[in-house]
């Protein structure tokens, strides 16, 4: 009986992990290219130049608020795939699909960063961004439980991280849905919400995270 194709495809985690940083990588850079320098030009025509340029660069805010946003949330999500391949002791068929499945929410961030940037008080914009942390978050949480049912994880990996991985996912969806969910008020209300949500796993304070 010949050997089923799926049973010997996609076997190494070293070569996921290289490809998802190549991705990552391009996409954070992708975000900075957004950001556009004032017109030079234009500035030095003003009859107030060094003014001219500060009111230009406030302008610019809220496009480098979405850049800093995005690229904490790419941050976050690297983090996370990276730790859940280091207790993989081989990969799978089915499992590397699955991550890409994941990298491909990755490539999206950028696009949905620049809608935002450009109507941040627009509610489907705001909801088409929080969609893509939700496809982002769903995907990973996919690869691990895909990970641990198929015996993919290491054998000295001890029950409580498996459960901590897990959990870590679902309370960070929720609170990112949380803040979806002010966008009933204020898309204002949301992006700030979404950024402590951010900041607070980029951080990871220990008192907060041993209470999860």
């Amino acid at each position: 009986m010949g050997t089923s194709y799926k049973r010997i495809a996609g076997q190494s985690v070293e070569r996921l992990a290289a490809l998802s940083d190549g991705i990552f990588a391009v996409a954070m850079t992708l975000l900075v290219l957004d950001l556009h320098v004032p017109a030079a030009e234009l500035i030095r025509r003003e009859l107030h130049p060094e003014r001219a340029l500060g009111s230009a660069l406030v302008a610019l805010a809220p496009q480098f608020l979405m850049y800093l946003m995005s690229f904490v949330t790419l941050g976050i999500f690297w983090v996370g795939q990276q730790t859940q391949l280091n207790y993989l002791r081989r990969s799978h068929h089915s499992l590397a699909w699955t991550h890409l499945l994941f990298l491909f929410g990755v490539t999206i961030l950028p696009f949905s960063t620049r809608l935002l940037a450009e109507l941040l008080t627009s509610r489907i914009a705001l909801l088409i961004y929080w969609a893509n942390i939700f496809f982002l978050g769903l995907s990973l949480y996919l690869s691990w439980t895909c990970a641990t049912r198929l015996g993919l994880v290491k054998t000295d990996v001890a029950p409580e991280i498996l459960k901590a991985i897990e959990r870590r996912i679902m309370i960070a969806q929720s609170l990112y849905a949380f803040g979806a969910l002010l966008c009933i008020f204020n898309t204002y209300w949301s992006i700030g919400f979404i950024v402590l949500v951010q900041l607070n796993y980029a951080i990871a304070p220990k008192l907060w995270h041993r209470s999860e």
